[in-house]
């Protein structure tokens, strides 16, 4: 059994007590992360510098990609992309912090991008359905057959970063972000489940209990004011 937490957004107090809430029901879980750590809230260094000094291993997200890019590569695509997609905040959260952009960089970068649990399969935007034609035949037996073809399009739209297309069923449950809903959402024919609350413009952070590739418990917490306003 595990918790996974649904796209952060450098929302830090909204983090915090989603935390403790899932802390105080399961005191002993382990906590994973589906990305997007960064950008549009107010706290992206101090999000950072909490998963890094915490036991919660994530999966990056796009946002995450796009910082990295955009200070290695600023004129590549996924770099110069991160312009135009709430990164004011993330600038700003670093002001007296330039010294460990670096350390983050390093840290995002070495996160892998997805994790093959035996409770769920956990990435930021999930295996699209693109895959259904392209993954060798029994890939459901062996998902590390997969590996490659996913590494290969880390920068393309029906990517594990970035897809918003209708996800592959690949034989187990797969936990994602990045595409935004209401409430947790989950869709049985991809057997996806979807956790990206929108915590950012203001409606919850959320996190769900999966075990044995079922979901068992949901945890959400509204947007703090601190970490929007």
């Amino acid at each position: 059994m595990i918790a996974v937490i649904g796209d952060i957004h450098g929302c830090y107090y909204s983090l915090m007590e989603l935390i403790e809430k899932i802390k105080a029901k399961y005191p002993d879980i382990k906590i994973y992360s589906v990305g997007d750590l960064i950008d549009r809230g107010n706290f992206s260094y101090e999000v950072i510098e909490f998963i890094k000094s915490s036991d919660i291993v994530f999966t990056p997200g796009n946002h995450d990609y796009m910082f990295y890019y955009f200070v290695n590569f600023p004129e590549s695509d996924m770099g110069s992309s991160w312009l135009y997609n709430g990164y004011e905040n993330t600038v700003a959260s670093y002001q007296n912090h330039f010294d460990m952009i670096a350390s983050h960089l390093e840290f995002i970068l070495k996160a892998p991008l997805y994790l093959n649990l035996i409770d769920c399969f956990i990435s930021h935007a999930g295996i699209s359905s693109h895959y259904k034609s392209v993954f060798p035949a029994k890939f459901k037996d062996d998902l590390s057959l997969i590996e490659d073809y996913l590494t290969k399009d880390i920068i393309e739209r029906h990517g594990i970063l970035w897809t918003r297309s209708d996800l592959l069923n690949i034989g187990k449950l797969q936990v994602v972000g990045h595409t935004r809903h209401e409430e947790v959402f989950y869709n049985k024919r991809s057997d996806a489940l979807y956790i990206d609350t929108s915590v950012y413009t203001g409606n919850k952070l959320s996190a769900v209990i999966v075990d044995d590739n079922k979901l068992v418990d949901i945890f959400s917490v509204s947007t703090s004011n601190k970490d929007i306003n």
